[in-house]
């Protein structure tokens, strides 16, 4: 049972469903947000995963139908109604916007997506959007070309219902709610209690990859740094591009779990923040270590770089040696052969024998000289 909170009965009272009544429209003076009437004449939504009342921290079966749920809800006098999307469009979330009277902006957010992790309070809702993170499983950090891949999570918290939008194949919230179900007593604490446990998930989710992430950073910086294997600078700089971006992921989020956490807020009771602060810290803990591997492969970067120029300069040493000793014998046979007549030693019979020994003399003294400097 969560502390400080007492649940209601776990009689469970069954609305009928069939003989409920609709509620009459109205506008609630806030762009975007409407009450409803009856429900508008549209197809069952392709884009819905799951929904459901929940009475008494009950799932109540039979009610799949949003507007059908609410009203089963609001028939009852308490619980509330937990819909799931994935990916809609917008003629999908416009008849469940329509239905829990969400603002027109966050549903523009929800369809199109690709939003940084924020906190947007309504008059009538809380909106939430969370970027979930994914490590993918590779052979080795230096070969792979994807490290991590991420999703979001959009959020809608009202008094009486959660609706739930996923972008991305790992976002599933499908076992965290039957997990949910499984505590009765936990889910009739109302929708914030879910909006904690999607929020202590996705942190999680954090942890292991961090933690995945980690192991990588360190064959990473074992292999720039041993002289048989060779990991190249591009291959680095990927890897601190996908860093970068769980970066972006997860920095962005400190702000909003804050403001749960610690400002009073209509839709989330007192109890419940103080679970958020729990998520919060996780999360520092989880900033503070990506911006370790971040400054880490920075290092590597720069170390990488160096160690380059150093062989190029000891590359290019060995060839300037090279090309000095190469210089003896270009410039004694260059002499020897502009063809004068009167040359020294010319018409003497040891002449051919002396110049050469005399290159190869030049020769072996330039090239101990220089391999005593370190030049090759």
């Amino acid at each position: 049972m969560v502390p400080g909170f007492e649940p209601p009965h776990l009689r469970l009272r069954l609305p009928d469903v069939a003989g409920l009544k609709a509620v009459a429209p109205r506008r609630n003076g806030h762009r975007g947000e409407l009450q409803r009437s009856t429900p508008p004449p549209a197809p069952a939504n392709p884009a819905i995963v799951d929904c459901a009342p929940y009475i008494n921290g009950v799932r109540v079966p039979g009610c799949s139908d949003p507007y059908v749920a609410l009203q089963a809800v609001r028939h009852a006098g308490n619980g509330f109604v937990w819909v799931g999307l994935q990916e809609p469009s917008a003629e999908d979330m416009s008849t469940v916007a329509w239905t829990f009277g969400l603002h027109e902006l966050a549903v523009e957010d929800a369809v199109h997506a690709h939003q940084r992790a924020k906190l947007e309070q309504y008059k009538q809702s809380l909106f939430l959007v969370l970027k979930t993170v994914r490590f993918v499983e590779h052979e080795s950090p230096t070969t792979a070309n994807e490290i991590i891949t991420t999703g979001e999570i959009m959020v809608w918290l009202g008094p009486d219902y959660i609706v739930t939008v996923r972008h991305g194949q790992h976002s599933g919230l499908a076992g965290l709610r039957s997990v949910l179900e499984e505590d009765p007593e936990r889910l009739a604490g109302g929708p914030a209690i879910v909006l904690h446990a999607i929020a202590d998930r996705v942190v999680d989710q954090y942890l292991e990859v961090v933690q995945a992430a980690e192991d990588d950073v360190d064959a990473i910086e074992t292999a720039v740094f041993s002289p048989g294997e060779k990991v190249g600078i591009e291959q680095i700089y990927l890897f601190k591009r996908e860093i970068l971006e769980l970066r972006r992921a997860t920095a962005p989020l400190a702000a909003p779990l804050h403001r749960m956490s610690e400002n009073p807020n209509p839709f989330i009771p007192a109890y419940v923040r103080a679970y958020f602060r729990d998520v919060e810290d996780h999360l520092a803990q989880v900033t503070e270590r990506v911006l370790t591997y971040d400054e880490l492969l920075s290092a590597l970067v720069n170390a990488s770089l160096a160690e380059i120029s150093t062989q190029q300069n000891s590359d290019m040493r060995k060839i300037s040696a090279w090309a000095a000793i190469a210089l003896v014998p270009t410039a004694v046979a260059g002499i020897y052969g502009m063809n004068f007549e009167h040359m020294p030693e010319l018409s003497w019979t040891f002449g051919y024998p002396m110049a050469l020994g005399i290159i190869v003399t030049i020769c072996v003294v330039l090239y101990r000289s220089l391999r005593k400097r370190g030049w090759l």
